[in-house]
């Protein structure tokens, strides 16, 4: 059974605060992992926090473990450009889309 998951993100110790997203390190292998796990369906919604340097992922998983695997796998978590902050299982009461 799949659940929702939000993830943070924070600005890793290698991330270049006086630069833009775009222009990290490692940026095209970063959207390259991210735009793989949006066709598998895990994640639902995402993009950077503006005024943090950080992310939120909005994903699909069966628990807290497989979002983790997973996201370990970004070339900016490895790299130290994100850092993973929290995971949290989210349950759905309003969603405006449908």
């Amino acid at each position: 059974m799949e659940n929702t998951f939000v993830t943070i993100s924070s600005a890793g110790p290698n991330r270049d605060l006086s630069k833009a997203t775009r222009e990290q390190p490692l940026w095209d292998e970063h959207a390259a992992f991210i735009d793989q796990l949006i066709a598998e369906g895990f994640i639902l919604m995402g993009g950077p926090l503006v005024d943090e340097a950080g992310a939120m992922l909005i994903v699909n998983a069966d628990d807290e473990n497989e979002v983790r695997e997973k996201l370990e796998n970004d070339p900016w978590m490895k790299h130290g450009i994100l850092k993973l902050e929290s995971v949290k299982r989210w349950e759905i009461f309003i969603d405006t889309r449908n």
